[in-house]
């Protein structure tokens, strides 16, 4: 298996997909209940809160969860530049960012990680951490983040890097795909289905990290375009399960 670089550092490349904590508005405790019913009467007075909770509670870590964190990072190996990817899936939010606090302090505890996601400034990294809090899991030493702000991130963030500083428009990861010509995801859904899907089929974990994955590789390709550098490969990319007792 190649290695990684003895570099101390590295950029690992992340992107996470959340739903809502329970499968509807009325499964929610009462007091979160309540909550929600106050925040849904700023998304959009038109709709009532059951039918805003299926469609946005999963975007924000006060009422949805994470179900699948994805994650790949660039090797060197004879010349060549190779990307691997993987992925951490699990029902069990606990369960999941468990794992993910062991794989960042143990199987790169001799590294110093720098995160790279789209949106991850605004979305992914604090979204990470709030979660954790909410589990009473201390935050690896990569994403202590508490009280910076956005621009202070020592980590990257591909839509900050297209902006150029300008703070006016969101551009998605599939409109830069599409611009720079990186092949996507070739799942029949999209990340606005994902809740509706977790919830309404008994195989949509596998199919949600399978997902999960290609926006990880779309990341990493935008990151090299973004550089000037070329696109990796397809046979360059390589996936390799999680699992706790083996290498990365």
């Amino acid at each position: 298996m190649a290695k990684t670089s003895n570099n101390t550092n590295i950029l690992l490349f992340i992107d996470i997909e959340t739903v809502s904590t329970t499968s509807s508005y009325g499964a929610l405790p009462q007091r979160i209940k309540k909550m929600w019913e106050y925040k849904s009467s700023f998304l959009n007075p038109d709709k009532t809160p059951e039918e805003l909770y299926v469609e946005k509670a999963g975007i924000f870590a006060e009422f949805g969860k994470i179900i699948v964190i994805g994650l790949a990072f660039f090797y060197d190996y004879e010349d060549q530049t190779f990307l691997r990817v993987t992925s951490l899936q699990n029902h069990d939010e606990y369960k999941l960012l468990s794992d993910f606090k062991q794989l960042l302090e143990q199987k790169f505890k001799n590294k110093d990680i720098q995160f790279c996601a789209h949106n991850g400034k605004e979305f992914d990294y604090p979204y990470l951490c709030r979660r954790m809090l909410v589990h009473g899991i201390e935050h690896p030493k990569s994403l202590q983040l508490s009280g910076r702000n956005p621009w202070d991130v020592p980590h990257l963030d591909t839509l900050e890097m297209w902006r150029f500083g300008d703070r006016k428009n969101y551009t998605s990861l599939e409109l830069l795909a599409a611009l720079f010509n990186i092949p996507t995801s070739k799942a029949d859904f999209d990340g606005s289905q994902v809740n509706k899907i977790y919830y309404s089929s008994d195989n949509a974990l596998d199919r949600i990290a399978e997902y999960c994955r290609a926006d990880v590789i779309v990341t990493a390709q935008l990151y090299r375009r973004l550089k000037g550098f070329g696109l990796i490969p397809e046979e360059n990319i390589t996936y390799q399960p999680y699992r706790s007792d083996v290498e990365i």
